[in-house]
């Protein structure tokens, strides 16, 4: 039996980076994960990057990292996108079938996907993905495969990805000058989807939340598919930056006492019952001290719990007002009632945080992590590592955007001239 094929993840994310080695488990038909690695990364601002450099040897650290655990060499990677500069919308198009024989094709599908291509977007940005929604044959909506079936008139709807052009060769540069090629882009926050959103919720419809450090991404499902998605400016490292100013600490501070200590619920008052003339009284305990460093690193500070939670919930409450703004301008936020929120990515391990969003979005929420994925537990287990499991279940099983990706405009651009390059090499 040939060795299982070694597939390799990269999440280009907020401010970090993040790389999973897995492969295909042929006898449970599974990804099985064997390495893990992230690292923070300054060359990186919201998912788009601002120092080539930086990038590049964020890149080679978490890469090399991850191959060490493993024991295994990279050569290329699939690169999950996000960021502000993904712009997402659902677009429709409809071909005839001029044919005696009227029975719908794989090319007649793939025709009609094709046709809703030809839509007016600016020079600057690359479409990434053409997602099918629903096919409608002859005005009969929701065909799911019209293939073999009998028509004149065949029409799709289409969720379509698209990123700016100049970030997406900043990150395929970063990656080169790392010495690696690239298989393909994905959308990381549909891959991330696909491993913690079940299909049972996808199909009742619900709403998906990737808190990352500087953006949050949305996705709303419903009838199997996804159906509208969009990218907040604002994520967990608003947080931090709060109770770096808070606190007068550094960020670094700011970051272990959020990470240790904070929490998005009003932390539990400890009560005792004490004398006081002459009789039993019950008072507040002092609430547990919190000790840190100023910004100087030298002298020492307190807080009490219950403060640092009134420096964190209005941040969070921020957040998830923009979340329930957005779930009601897509005009959908009926159809996500019965499969409720989930929550992944990085920023939704603080405690309390499922919580706030279920009081403040009005929905049940769950915490998001990689189902049905074998390997390594603190990789499955860890939000931060999602995004990743989920490029390589999607290289390995999915099939939303292979067939349906973009082709390049006349002239083509870096974006696509770099990739071709390493296909060709690799």
């Amino acid at each position: 039996m040939s060795k299982p094929e070694i597939i390799a993840g990269l999440d280009v994310g907020s401010g970090q980076i993040a790389c999973v080695i897995g492969r295909r488990n042929p006898d449970q038909d599974q990804v099985e994960i064997v390495a893990a690695a992230r690292q923070p990364c300054r060359g990186l601002k919201g998912g788009v990057v601002i120092n080539i450099e930086e990038t590049a040897l964020a890149i080679t650290r978490v890469v090399e990292m991850a191959e060490e655990m493993s024991k295994e060499t990279v050569r290329d990677l699939i690169v999950g996108i996000r960021g502000s500069h993904t712009q997402t919308f659902n677009h429709h198009g409809a071909i005839n079938i001029a044919r005696t024989d009227k029975e719908i094709t794989t090319d007649d599908v793939s025709q009609v996907i094709e046709s809703t291509k030809a839509v007016p977007i600016s020079t600057d940005r690359e479409i990434i993905h053409v997602i099918p929604q629903d096919f409608v044959l002859d005005r009969q909506q929701g065909v799911p495969n019209p293939v073999g079936m009998e028509g004149s008139l065949l029409e799709v709807e289409v969720h379509i990805v698209t990123a700016g052009s100049s970030h997406l060769n900043n990150i395929w540069r970063s990656i080169n000058h790392a010495g690696f090629g690239i298989r393909e882009p994905v959308y990381g926050l549909l891959a991330v989807g696909d491993v913690v959103v079940t299909q049972e919720e996808k199909d009742l419809g619900c709403l998906l939340i990737d808190l990352g450090g500087a953006t949050t991404g949305l996705a709303i499902y419903s009838d199997g598919g996804v159906r509208f998605t969009k990218e907040i400016p604002l994520g967990a490292d608003s947080i931090t930056t709060d109770l770096a100013h808070g606190l007068r600490t550094s960020i670094s501070q700011a970051k272990m006492v959020k990470e240790r200590y904070g929490t998005a619920i009003r932390p539990s008052r400890k009560h005792a019952l004490v004398s006081v003339a002459g009789r039993d009284e019950e008072i507040d305990i002092v609430d547990d001290e919190i000790t840190y460093t100023s910004v100087d690193g030298r002298t020492t500070r307190e807080i009490q719990r219950t403060t640092l939670f009134e420096f964190i919930a209005p941040r969070v409450e921020e957040i998830f007002t923009l979340v329930k703004q957005e779930m009601d301008n897509s005009g959908m936020a009926e159809q996500i009632v019965a499969g409720g929120v989930i929550l992944t990515g990085g920023g939704s391990m603080m405690p309390g945080l499922v919580e706030a969003a279920e009081k403040i979005l009005e929905l049940p929420a769950r915490q998001g992590l990689p189902q049905n994925i074998l390997g390594l537990s603190e990789a499955v287990s860890h939000p931060s590592y999602a995004t990743s499991i989920g490029l390589i279940n999607f290289h390995s099983f999915g099939d939303w955007p292979r067939n349906h990706k973009s082709g390049r405009r006349a002239g083509g651009s870096m974006f696509g001239q770099i990739k071709s390059m390493f296909l060709d090499l690799f």
